[in-house]
């Protein structure tokens, strides 16, 4: 009898703590501009003593303007050798002292990349996961799910040391920061979130949850929808009739959209869902309303925000500008500055602001994933609002996808293709084509041109066998955790591993 009661009661204390967070988060939303200038001061007074911080002049930075004239932009790779001095064991190179973990990621021309957590950073990784569901909470009311098992489908949490630092995956990392009233709730095992190989942890994941109580599913699309292929396999019913109380999914690292119809098929309902925007560099946004597009961009988190909208970007001096200055329906590559000490970091996104009041974003893609090797200028929203209409238009299921330029084919003129692995392939394969393209005309005025002047043809698809994009990943050491298929690539690295899984017609 004493379960029900504690159980009510953490239901019961859910909401006055949800309203409490909510009361002194709208204190920072009412005020973004000062809340950034009190975070950008922050940040450069703990970094004047740090070796970036002279090699800088921080203790000459008064201002944005001053900042933007001593602190050139950077990615990893530029950033890379006062990161490997940290990783040598060095302090204060970055950050005052040390950090107390490495985000272990892999990079694309630097190989594996090591990404600073310090004391000060790490809080806010935990924070923001939280604050999320809390805010959840204070709008729909629902604490229904505190008294279930929820799951996060993720990386190994098994750490290395290097040179006194802790190392692992930023999934793995803040699994040793879930708080002790949720323990008892989570699942997996500690034991199976050890295990390395991806197809043996999720058939582990599925033996332990199927027959529990499983109210909040979280993780990457991709990832749960083959968590959820695998429970229908076994039981040959659909996910919400397996865990009837199961009602929220929270999820991050892609758009949901283009998986939304194949997953209210698997899930044979509609639930609730919360966006996240967590990267091992920052948490950055979640979403804050069940019905409002975007999500809110954290001003009060340790990181200080410069936007660069991304036709100037690869300019000689691109210029930078601060949250007060955004404007809504651009597309921005977002840079950041934090208190792990990254300073003009290029993560290497780009975003777009669907609200100012507050500051509401949604991901566009990434600056390095995009087609333009005819001028076309192609991002990631573009196909994945094309591939989201187009099974809505026929009612047809997409497992993943992925499109690459067809430079030279053996027929006619250049063309993008269209990688696309579907629950079961359609018959109207062509109908799709046509309908895609003029989506995708229909958002890309460059794209538009050169198929009306006949520099490209239409798109084409080339259609993946069943479990095609996972036997690429596998190929490549990326099957499972965190890893995500890009949806754009400007040349045919992808696309030519994946041409061996091209179904038969």
């Amino acid at each position: 009898m004493k379960l029900p009661e504690i159980t009510s009661l953490k239901a019961l204390l859910a909401k006055p703590f949800a309203k409490q967070v909510n009361r002194k988060m709208k204190k920072w939303i009412s005020k973004p501009i000062e809340t950034q200038d009190k975070v950008f001061q922050n940040l450069i007074s703990d970094g004047v003593a740090t070796a970036f911080g002279k090699d800088h002049d921080f203790v000459s930075i008064n201002s944005h303007t001053d900042f933007v004239k001593r602190v050139p932009i950077r990615d990893y790779e530029a950033l890379k050798p006062y990161v490997d001095r940290v990783v040598a064991g060095e302090k204060d190179i970055l950050w005052k002292g040390k950090p107390i973990y490495f985000a272990k990621t892999s990079g694309t021309t630097s190989g594996v990349k090591y990404i600073p957590i310090t004391k000060q950073s790490m809080p806010y990784h935990v924070e923001a996961a939280r604050n999320a569901i809390l805010l959840y909470v204070v709008e729909t009311g629902n604490t229904s799910f505190v008294n279930g098992k929820m799951i996060f489908l993720q990386g190994s949490p098994v750490l290395k040391e290097q040179n006194g630092i802790q190392l692992g995956r930023l999934s793995g990392i803040v699994a040793h920061f879930v708080p002790k009233y949720l323990q008892k709730n989570r699942l997996p095992s500690w034991e199976t979130n050890c295990i390395e190989d991806w197809e043996t942890k999720v058939n582990r994941v599925v033996d332990e949850t199927i027959d529990e109580n499983m109210t909040i599913i979280s993780g990457i699309p991709s990832w749960v929808q083959m968590y959820f292929e695998k429970i229908y396999q076994r039981t040959g019913k659909p996910i919400g009739e397996v865990f009837k109380n199961f009602n929220l999914f929270i999820y991050g690292g892609v758009n949901f959209e283009p998986y939304r119809t194949k997953f209210e098929k698997l899930i044979g309902r509609k639930v609730d869902s919360i966006e996240l925007y967590p990267a091992s560099e920052g948490f950055f946004a979640f979403q804050d309303k069940q019905h409002e597009k975007g999500m809110l961009l954290l001003l009060n988190s340790g990181i200080f925000y410069e936007f660069v909208k991304t036709d100037e970007f690869f300019n000689e001096n691109p210029k930078r500008i601060t949250i007060k200055d955004v404007e809504l329906g651009l597309n921005y590559v977002m840079i950041i500055s934090t208190n792990a000490g990254l300073w003009a970091y290029n993560v290497g996104d780009t975003v777009e602001f669907t609200s100012l009041k507050p500051h509401r974003i949604i991901v566009t893609g990434r600056i390095k994933h995009f087609i333009s090797a005819f001028g076309e200028h192609v991002i990631g929203k573009e196909v994945e609002q094309a591939m989201q209409e187009a099974t809505k238009q026929f009612n047809v299921n997409m497992t993943e996808f992925t499109v690459a330029p067809k430079l030279n084919p053996t027929n006619g003129l250049p063309y993008h293709e269209w990688f696309i692995e579907f629950e079961t392939k359609p018959e109207n394969i062509h109908e799709i084509e046509t309908f895609i393209d003029k989506s995708m005309q229909g958002q890309n005025s460059y794209y538009f041109d050169l198929i009306k002047g006949k520099v490209l043809q239409p798109l084409k698809i080339s259609v993946v066998e069943k479990d095609g994009f996972n036997k690429y990943m596998s190929t490549i050491g990326k099957l499972g955790g965190q890893n995500k298929i890009p949806r754009l690539a400007n040349d045919r690295k992808i696309a030519d591993i994946l041409s061996k899984y091209i179904k038969a017609n």
